[in-house]
C-alpha cells in the first residue's frame, strides 16, 4: 500500500509537470506572437516562478538586454511575497530599463489549476522613441503663459519624489529628447536645468536623478563638477 501511495504521488507530479510544459508551450507561442506583430521595441519574458534565481525561461524581443536564465524582477518578488496567492496583475505602469529608457509595462501571474501562481507573463514596450518624438512636436503646440511670457506649470505631487521626477520629465522636454539618448553635453544641460530647479538641494535627489537618468550618482557628481567648474572659470 506504502508502494501504491508513492507511485500516485509520482503519477500525479509528472501529470503537473506535463500540464505546466504544456502550458509553458503556449504562452511561449503567444509571447512569439506578440513579437513578431510589433519587432522593434517589443519584449515578452515568461518566467517559470519555481526557480526565482534563474527564471527566465523565455524571451522573445530585446529590450531589456536580459537572457534566458536570468533572475525574478523586484516587481515580481515583492508580489509574491507581499500578495501570495492573491497576486494581481499589473497593466501598462511605467519602468525604466538599466541604461535609462522609459517603457510600459505589464505583467500577469499565471496559476495552475488549484490556483498557485506559477509563472509571470511580461511584456515591455519601449518608448522612448515616440517620447522623443513627442518632445519634437511639442515645438508646433507649445503656449506661453503666465508672468513676464514665462509658462507657469505646477504639479501637485503625492512625494517629493513625484516632483523630482516631474522636474526631470520637464529637463528632458527642454532639451527635447529622452536621456537615454543624449549626447553627454545634453545630460549636462538636463543637469543644468535640475540644478538651477533646486532639485539637488533635496535629500536624495542625486541619487534619484542618476536612477532616472540611468547612470550611476558618481557621474551625475561630475556633471556638477564640471558645471561648478565653468562658473569658476567665468568669474575671472
Amino acid at each position: 500500500m506504502l508502494f501504491y501511495g508513492h507511485s500516485r504521488v509520482r503519477e500525479r507530479r509528472g501529470r503537473t509537470m506535463e500540464e505546466k510544459e504544456h502550458l509553458f508551450r503556449i504562452l511561449i507561442q503567444i509571447a512569439e506572437a506578440f513579437t513578431a506583430m510589433f519587432p522593434k521595441n517589443f519584449e515578452v519574458v515568461l518566467h517559470d516562478l519555481s526557480e526565482p534565481q534563474q527564471s527566465i525561461r523565455h524571451i522573445s524581443g530585446n529590450v531589456t538586454g536580459r537572457k534566458v536564465g536570468g533572475p525574478v524582477t523586484d516587481l515580481v518578488l515583492k508580489a509574491l511575497h507581499k500578495e501570495g496567492r492573491g497576486c494581481r496583475d499589473r497593466h501598462n505602469y511605467k519602468t525604466t530599463s538599466r541604461d535609462g529608457r522609459t517603457l510600459k509595462s505589464t505583467t500577469l501571474f499565471i496559476r495552475d489549476r488549484a490556483g498557485e501562481v506559477m509563472a509571470a507573463f511580461c511584456i515591455n514596450f519601449d518608448t522612448t522613441d515616440y517620447c522623443n518624438a513627442v518632445h519634437a512636436l511639442e515645438l508646433f503646440t507649445s503656449t506661453v503663459s503666465g508672468f513676464n511670457g514665462q509658462e507657469k506649470v505646477e504639479t501637485f505631487s503625492g512625494s517629493i519624489t513625484e516632483t523630482i521626477e516631474t522636474l526631470f520629465q520637464q529637463a528632458e522636454a527642454k532639451v527635447g529628447k529622452q536621456s537615454a539618448t543624449m549626447s553627454m553635453e545634453e545630460r549636462i544641460e538636463t543637469v543644468r536645468e535640475l540644478e538651477a530647479n533646486g532639485v539637488f538641494k533635496i535629500k536624495g535627489g542625486i541619487d534619484q536623478v542618476a536612477l532616472l537618468m540611468g547612470v550611476s550618482k558618481y557621474t551625475v557628481y561630475n556633471y556638477l563638477k564640471r558645471m561648478q567648474a565653468e562658473k569658476d572659470m567665468e568669474r575671472f
